[in-house]
């Protein structure tokens, strides 16, 4: 009767673990802005760029006043334009980055919520097959760490559909330009806005 008692008991709390846990999917669409890099001779101009984003995240821990969630984002760009008077640089690059992270959620489930986001993963660059030039590039694909951070706000919509807007900063290697000097770490700040699906409450 004792083990029954317990068996119930643990039953039940697992249930309420169930019917609290909380899921989001966030699809939005924003831009990569432009940048410059280098100097003379070797200075290039990055153009901004689209940025179609996906984010999954699950809540860990928390309530209503503050919430922490896991999350995976993934940012895929088609493509952004490099100018530069030294032509032996690449013509443009594609990016995808895929980062695993973290999110506080303050006032979670009120009408707003603002949050901070920090994460780190995996960015590839896709780089023109041709340079400024004409001549062919070497090792179009080239991959590198991603580090990750911003902040954004959720707004209720409709039942479980809601609004996101949001900044980030995806800091990763280099993705190779083809000319002298510009090494090291570039950033990738992206503002964006679209909808989030919520489920599991």
């Amino acid at each position: 009767m004792a083990m029954r008692r317990k068996l119930l008991l643990i039953l039940f709390f697992v249930s309420q673990t169930v019917l609290a846990e909380k899921h989001e999917i966030g699809l939005t669409l924003g831009g990569l802005l432009s940048q410059d890099r280098g100097s003379t001779p070797n200075a290039l101009h990055l153009g901004g760029g689209t940025a179609l984003e996906a984010n999954y995240g699950r809540r860990l821990l928390g309530d209503h006043a503050v919430a922490l969630y896991g999350e995976v984002h993934f940012l895929a760009n088609p493509l952004r334009t490099v100018t530069s008077a030294n032509t032996g640089s690449i013509r443009d690059v594609a990016t995808i980055f895929v980062t695993p992270g973290v999110r506080v959620k303050f006032a979670n489930g009120k009408w707003a919520s603002p949050y901070v986001a920090v994460g780190g993963g995996y960015a590839v660059y896709e780089r023109s097959a041709l340079r400024i030039n004409g001549t062919p590039n070497a090792d179009r694909y080239i991959h590198r760490g991603a580090f990750d951070f911003g902040a954004g706000l959720d707004t209720k919509l409709w039942r479980w559909v809601g609004a996101r807007g949001e900044i980030r900063d995806f800091y990763t290697g280099s993705p190779a330009y083809n000319l002298p000097g510009i090494t090291g770490g570039q950033h990738n700040v992206v503002a964006s806005g679209g909808f989030v699906l919520k489920w599991g409450e």
